[in-house]
């Protein structure tokens, strides 16, 4: 039997108590494995990228068989379920065939542009540890989210994500959507952005630190024009595609 996200957003939290630490999010429609089960929570595997942690058993539900699903890529869509309440969903959610919803999905196919302007649909949005909306997202969620609206799926951490890919050897050979992973003073990676290729001379980054927000990247790392300071060292650029 398979389950899935059936509120908008579900916390994903790291032991299993409202209270506990919320370490991701599951999307509506996204599906999910039980793991273990509770009176009131259920120990879950997101299919997508094997992410594991606690749900609150009424965020999830049964999947409905036979029935083939649509991803939605607008920053926030509003639908009209099979149950024919309203509702609010964001990027990334899984819906039904006969929901309904009236704003133009954009089309994203994993392009230098493509991944350039479904980034851009985020900027400003507010940090979040553990989010993957425009309400609020980190910096893993941020590039795992424009990644899987352009078809390439990659883990949820920022660790794991540097795992996979091709190493870009010099900041000047880097192009707009490889991802950019920075470390601390102990070596552990602990932030991730996306690349943004804007010129032969320029080399930006768009990546979520306070918000989502856009920075000069190179071979040092990360430098904040507004603290005129780098607040992030680089560690390595990989390309995913």
């Amino acid at each position: 039997m398979g389950y899935e996200i059936s509120v908008a957003v579900a916390p994903i939290r790291r032991e299993p108590s409202d209270r506990s630490e919320m370490v991701s999010q599951g999307l509506y429609g996204e599906e999910l494995q039980i793991l273990e089960k509770q009176e009131k929570w259920a120990m879950v595997r997101m299919q997508a990228d094997g992410y594991e942690g606690w749900v609150d058993c009424k965020q999830f539900g049964e999947i409905q068989p036979g029935q083939e699903s649509t991803q939605l890529s607008a920053t926030l869509t509003f639908c009209t379920l099979p149950n024919k309440t309203n509702q609010w969903l964001a990027a990334g959610s899984v819906i039904a065939p006969d929901t309904t919803f009236s704003s133009q999905q954009p089309v994203w196919n994993g392009s230098e542009p493509h991944i350039e302007q479904c980034a851009l649909q985020f900027l400003n949005a507010p940090y979040l540890w553990g989010g993957r909306t425009v309400m609020g997202i980190d910096c893993s969620g941020f590039t795992q989210l424009v990644m899987k609206l352009n078809g390439i799926s990659i883990p949820r951490d920022a660790y794991q994500q540097a795992d996979l890919g091709t190493e870009v050897t010099f900041v000047e050979e880097a192009i707009t959507g490889d991802l950019a992973f920075f470390d601390n003073a102990e070596g552990r990676i602990i932030h991730v952005g996306i690349v943004l290729r804007t010129s032969i001379e320029s080399v930006q980054i768009i990546h979520a630190s306070g918000k989502v927000r856009i920075d000069a990247l190179d071979h040092q790392g990360i430098f904040n024009r507004e603290l005129s300071a780098y607040s992030h060292k680089l560690r390595i650029i990989k390309r995913k595609k």
